[in-house]
């Protein structure tokens, strides 16, 4: 490694990304899981995108919201996953500053704005089963596009300052990042300054994203449950929980791997380093890889539809 990435210097022009450390000899197999995980979000997410788009009878605020939940899986996985497979591939390990800080803010960005279209799918979901009469009439196209005007502004103001306290501290340890990708603790922890400020945003973001968007979704469900369990036959229950399945398990899917990450970042430093580096990378490519094999498979107008095209191929 050349000297400077040891010598002093106020702003790097380049970062080193080391993959995951200690496991540098298992790239090559590493990346194997990886690539299949990215090419499924991009098939899988493309593919609801495609169906939704070619089909009139889900031209409904909840597909609205799965198109947009598509989208952000898209880029979100794809903010990294490149430079990611490029690392375990041909060991590029450079990546210029601004370059890194623009990686930082969208991974940022869009988990904010994920979480986001969470709270906006619990809330079709009330409307849905509380008031299934007026569901159309207060949910409108133009109702959905404002509520994701408001995620993707609250994503991008929540992720705003991350790159730009990132760029006032000045760097004089080492620009070489022990991680697959540039994640915001990791960098700033290369400043030799008081970084208790991104830290403390860290947590406030933190606290936004789980904390509150949680809260709506349970408050959301908490009235959905009363309304299901007012319901006068087992099976009308069953059949009206049956719609709420598939967005419980994608909020799962998402939540888990993003509150455990988050814990382990600041908390688990007696965890070996290749083992939050591996729970970070889940966090980015699992949820994204499993939001259309859900939605494909627990939602019937998507399952048959796509049943369709495949059986038009076939003949």
């Amino acid at each position: 490694m050349s000297d400077s990435n040891t010598t002093d210097f106020t702003n790097p022009s380049t970062f080193i990304l080391l993959g995951i450390p200690g496991l540098e000899a298992a790239h090559v197999w590493i990346s194997i899981p990886f690539c299949a995980m990215y090419v499924i979000v991009i098939l899988g997410n493309f593919t609801v995108l495609f169906i939704v788009k070619r089909e009139p009878s889900l031209h409904e605020p909840m597909y609205y919201f799965l198109c947009m939940l598509a989208i952000t899986d898209l880029v979100l996985s794809t903010s990294t996953m490149p430079k990611i497979l490029a690392i375990f591939w041909f060991n590029s390990r450079e990546i210029d500053f601004s370059a890194c800080l623009a990686q930082l803010y969208f991974v940022h960005c869009f988990s904010a704005i994920e979480s986001g279209i969470f709270v906006a799918m619990a809330v079709d979901r009330y409307v849905a089963i509380c008031h299934p009469l007026r569901h159309s009439t207060i949910l409108t196209n133009r109702v959905v596009a404002n509520i994701g005007l408001a995620v993707v502004l609250r994503g991008s103001m929540l992720a705003l300052p991350y790159p730009f306290l990132a760029r006032l501290w000045p760097y004089c340890r080492t620009n070489i990042i022990p991680h697959t990708h540039c994640e915001h603790m990791e960098v700033v922890k290369l400043a030799c300054a008081d970084i208790r400020v991104s830290s403390y945003y860290g947590l406030f973001v933190l606290l936004c994203r789980i904390g509150l968007d949680v809260f709506f979704i349970v408050v959301s469900y908490t009235q959905i449950l009363r309304a299901i369990f007012s319901l006068p036959t087992k099976d009308a229950r069953l059949k009206t929980f049956g719609t709420c399945i598939s967005h419980l398990c994608v909020i799962l899917a998402f939540y888990i791997p993003t509150l455990f990450s988050s814990l382990t970042s600041r908390f688990g430093h007696n965890l070996p380093l290749h083992f939050h580096i591996f729970i970070v990378n889940v966090y980015l490519l699992v949820p994204p890889m499993l939001n259309p094999i859900i939605y494909g498979v627990r939602t019937k107008q998507i399952r048959d539809r796509l049943l369709r095209l495949f059986s038009l191929k076939g003949t």
